[in-house]
């Protein structure tokens, strides 16, 4: 650029100036960079599936590959029924076609649910990356609610309770996340039970974010509506569980109750997005049907997601660090609490400081628990997603009697992971 040319002055918007990029999609661009300069990276920051999509869906896509008219902004009919026999069929609740809307994504159609809604954001600490920054652009009040290490980082019914007594008169959206990103966590049902019966008692709507519901580890997972469905709004999609993230299709189901929120977010996506992609949503029917392809995908992936959880959650305890049994999905919250002394001693006191010297010096990409909420303690996420999921998932499909025989040469260089850290650690004075 010629350095005689000056930008031309702009007035930007405060709220967007104070919002960095994306944590998550930083640290994959540098992981990246690195990769390019020709270090050896194993990138567990970013948590994009690792299985291909379902060639059901594929060979669907294909087929409606010239569907080039604009769709209804609610979305497609026929998906629209399709998700709805889906929720009724998981989570037992009695939903149709009407109470299903249909985004570019679930992070599109969160933040259009906090642009209608006039109230407080109230998020588990941790929670995942976006859903502060989002009200951050929107101006929105946000409060954390802390959880504890010694309760698998999930949110209590009594912290709940106090937030909600100590500010009486409040509107509040709460964001609850099974399996959670970051820490693996599931609720179970006395815990979704007890939480339902506080914000049923304080008018807290609820948005269930079960992007992960399909990757819970014994296919168990259970939402939060069942308990508390009149004040409930599920929030679930395909980038996770059918590996189609780039695909960006997520879709939101509402209660009749609240009927009158998903017709104003029906007026906002009118005026900003329209509609998802046409042959994206045709293709996507595929998902939501309860066939034996579908099954046989999601039970593999599941399977070997559990096998990855349970064994990182072994190696990383045998070296001393700290962390919860994962339940699902993709993702450990690791403490090096145990290590502190040492690392203070090295110059590393926080955890992105922590984040940035792991990168470079063991090849390992990983978040501070800082970007979920976290802001003391050593904590860092670790997503335990690199690796050729199409060839082991193919194999596990194939042949499920032995996963620790297929597995092993596909996932040696993801288990390595943990060696570079003992290796590095090891290192420091």
């Amino acid at each position: 650029m010629n350095a005689s040319v000056k930008p031309h002055p702009v007035a930007l918007s405060g709220s967007v100036l104070n919002v960095p990029k994306s944590a998550t999609l930083a640290i994959n661009e540098k992981s990246r960079q690195l990769q390019r300069e020709g270090q050896d990276i194993i990138r567990l920051g970013l948590g994009q599936s690792p299985f291909p999509v379902p060639d059901i869906m594929v060979q669907e896509l294909r087929s409606y590959a010239s569907a080039k008219d604009y769709m209804a902004v609610q979305g497609y009919l026929p998906l629209r029924e399709a998700i709805a026999g889906f929720i009724q069929r998981t989570e037992y609740l009695q939903r149709g076609a009407d109470d299903v809307i249909i985004g570019p994504g679930s992070k599109e159609l969160l933040f259009d649910l906090q642009m209608v809604l006039d109230c407080d954001l109230l998020l588990p600490a941790p929670s995942w990356v976006s859903y502060q920054p989002q009200s951050k652009l929107l101006g929105k009040p946000v409060h954390w609610l802390e959880c504890r290490a010694e309760e698998g980082w999930k949110l209590s019914a009594e912290t709940l309770q106090q937030h909600c007594e100590a500010n009486p008169g409040r509107a509040r959206l709460l964001i609850l996340n099974s399996p959670n990103n970051p820490s693996g966590a599931c609720f179970t049902e006395a815990e979704l039970k007890a939480l339902a019966a506080v914000a049923e008692a304080h008018k807290v709507i609820i948005l269930s974010d079960e992007i992960y519901s399909e990757l819970h580890f014994e296919g168990a997972h259970q939402s939060i509506a069942r308990y508390y469905p009149q004040g409930t709004i599920v929030s679930n999609g395909i980038s996770k569980w059918a590996g189609a993230g780039g695909w960006r299709l997520g879709f939101f189901i509402f209660p009749p109750e609240l009927r009158a929120v998903l017709e104003m977010m029906v007026v906002v996506a009118s005026e900003t997005f329209t509609s998802v992609s046409a042959p994206i949503q045709m293709a996507s029917i595929r998902a939501f049907e309860d066939s034996p392809e579908m099954l046989d995908y999601i039970h593999a992936s599941r399977a070997i997601m559990r096998h990855i959880g349970e064994g990182f959650y072994q190696r990383l305890q045998a070296i001393d660090l700290q962390l919860a049994r994962p339940d699902g999905g993709f993702y450990v919250l690791v403490d090096f609490a145990q290590y502190r002394d040492t690392l203070a001693k090295n110059g590393i006191n926080s955890a992105p400081q922590l984040c940035v010297q792991m990168l470079e010096h063991s090849g390992v990409a990983a978040l501070p628990g800082t970007d979920f909420g976290l802001q003391q303690g050593l904590l860092t996420r670790l997503a335990l997603v690199d690796f050729d999921g199409s060839q082991l998932l193919h194999s596990v499909m194939t042949d499920t009697d032995d996963l620790s025989k297929h597995s092993q040469p596909t996932l040696e260089r993801l288990f390595s992971a943990v060696d570079r850290l003992e290796h590095w650690l090891g290192t420091l004075d």
